[in-house]
């Protein structure tokens, strides 16, 4: 069952009790001639997945949510929605707890962390046809987080930051609608590089880059033009499009 409510920051809401997955809907959606701007959230998830088709624990009490939008950007700057999407969420749950707000930092590409311990993962995944539509799926681990991860995991109540998904969610909205302002469909990603960075975990340290059958060493030096990681190693700066952070400071 879903009801759809109004009146949010320029979009369309859907609200489901249960949902498979937000992401998958948000696309279904689009496919069938939604054009949004739309959110989606669901109160819990039995198909919710992560990056790399990785499973996302989604039960009652945390924030399950997608953001609908249709041609954001030329295809080519829409992976840039990432960068956005985190620098929401980092505004949003600052806002709503901001004893935490020092604590808070971003993980290349998509993770939100507190004292390096990822509280919440974003997913964007994008369709062609009939339109170009991205969907950006957030999940924020508010009340319960999972135990049998690779890397450390907690969440917001565990360290004290009180507040229900609902008044996350109100308040991710309204930043979201900002983050997208500034980044005005790429042409402004170059002040989304700079505040991201600015909470970058690991910047400057040595990292642990997993890429598809092999793993990379080296010190984080930031972001490229156009978002890809910069990795220097053996007096050479590696550009990296796609991988799995780990190990901060393992000098």
């Amino acid at each position: 069952m879903n009801r759809e409510a109004t009146g949010l920051a320029g979009a369309r809401h859907i609200i489901y009790e249960t949902l498979g997955s937000t992401n998958a809907e948000a696309l279904a959606l689009a496919r069938a001639g939604d054009r949004g701007p739309l959110w989606i959230t669901a109160t819990t998830q039995s198909a919710g997945r992560g990056r790399r088709g990785s499973q996302w624990v989604s039960p009652a009490g945390n924030l399950h949510a997608t953001l609908l939008l249709s041609e954001p950007s030329p295809p080519a700057q829409a992976p840039q929605l990432a960068f956005v999407a985190a620098l929401a969420l980092h505004d949003a749950v600052a806002d709503c707890a901001p004893e935490i707000g020092p604590l808070l930092q971003l993980k290349w590409p998509n993770d939100l962390l507190v004292e390096k311990a990822k509280v919440a993962g974003i997913l964007i995944e994008g369709a062609s046809e009939p339109v170009f539509t991205v969907a950006i799926g957030i999940g924020v681990n508010c009340a319960i987080h999972p135990t049998d991860t690779i890397f450390p995991a907690t969440d917001l109540a565990a360290i004290g930051a009180l507040f229900v998904p609902d008044a996350l969610f109100a308040a991710l909205t309204a930043c979201m609608q900002a983050r997208l302002s500034q980044w005005s469909g790429g042409q402004g990603f170059a002040a989304t590089r700079t505040d991201w960075l600015k909470r970058a975990a690991g910047l400057g340290e040595t990292l642990q880059v997993r890429l598809p059958g092999r793993e990379l060493l080296g010190r984080f030096e930031g972001l490229d033009e156009s978002g890809r990681l910069l990795l220097a190693q053996n007096g050479t700066v590696i550009r990296i499009t796609a991988g799995e952070v780990f190990g901060f400071g393992e000098d």
